[in-house]
């Protein structure tokens, strides 16, 4: 199936709703639909900011990317040092 880029909060919180049935299998944007298939809904910022080669900014998206099930575009922006945005 092809991908298509997911580039807001408001499409990750549709995908979210419309996909999760499992939340015990929720970790790092993953997620488990009602027939068991599993399903990464990123964004696309996520996939610019760790290609980014600054250490410390990486580190700090990683280390948010840890602790979140459902992605937030808003706290990657803040791990990176970019202001809050607002939705």
């Amino acid at each position: 199936m092809p991908q298509r880029p997911v580039v807001s909060q408001e499409e990750i919180d549709y995908f979210w709703s419309k996909l999760s049935a499992d939340p015990k299998a929720e970790q790092c944007g993953w997620l488990k639909d009602k027939l068991g298939v599993s399903w990464q809904v990123v964004p696309t910022v996520m996939d610019e900011m760790l290609s980014d080669k600054d250490p410390a900014r990486l580190a700090r998206v990683k280390q948010e990317f840890l602790k979140m099930k459902k992605f937030d575009i808003a706290r990657f922006q803040q791990a990176y040092g970019q202001a809050r945005a607002t939705a």
